[in-house]
């Protein structure tokens, strides 16, 4: 499972600013079958846009809180499966054929929902657009990075103190 949670935050982070320009790392059926390969899934026309389409009603779930409704298609077929085995219970999804990255991503983000309420999150950086999942125990970090996000955040904030005391 802890692969699928980087499969969620890869996904979510697949639109970064770089040099202050938006960027999209699946912008073209070439580049979405080259990460979803990257990523150990099925590598097809079908898959990436279905994973384009479920990133970005992913992304405005957890950034802006809209409605969850529109990720109902992504999960419609999805079955799992108990195997009984000497060591206990496997359980096996059997995911629908097309999109099963982004019904991977939608079953991840439910899973960290009900799990870690809250940690998965966006950089508290307005100029970021990356997304995190906090697993400190205080559950208090902010940023995608601390060496890049939070140091501007924190250079901004101590030159608008020094600002202001002049």
């Amino acid at each position: 499972m802890e692969s699928d949670e980087g499969l969620l935050l890869d996904l979510l982070n697949t639109t970064p600013v770089m040099d202050r320009v938006p960027r999209d790392e699946l912008a073209d059926a070439e580049a979405g079958a080259r990460w979803l390969a990257d990523h150990g899934q099925p590598a097809s026309e079908q898959e990436w846009r279905a994973l384009v389409e479920v990133r970005d009603l992913l992304q405005a779930v957890v950034h802006d809180g809209l409605s969850t409704a529109d990720l109902a298609p992504f999960v419609e077929g999805v079955r799992s499966h108990a195997t009984l085995r000497y060591e206990g219970v496997t359980w096996t999804l059997d995911l629908p054929e097309g999109r099963s990255a982004a019904a991977r991503a939608v079953l991840t983000w439910d899973r960290l929902r009900i799990s870690a309420p809250g940690r998965l999150r966006p950089c508290a950086n307005p100029d970021c657009r990356l997304f995190l999942i906090d697993h400190s125990k205080p559950n208090s970090a902010r940023w995608c990075s601390m060496a890049v996000c939070g140091n501007r955040m924190k250079a901004r904030r101590h030159y608008q103190r020094a600002r202001s005391t002049d």
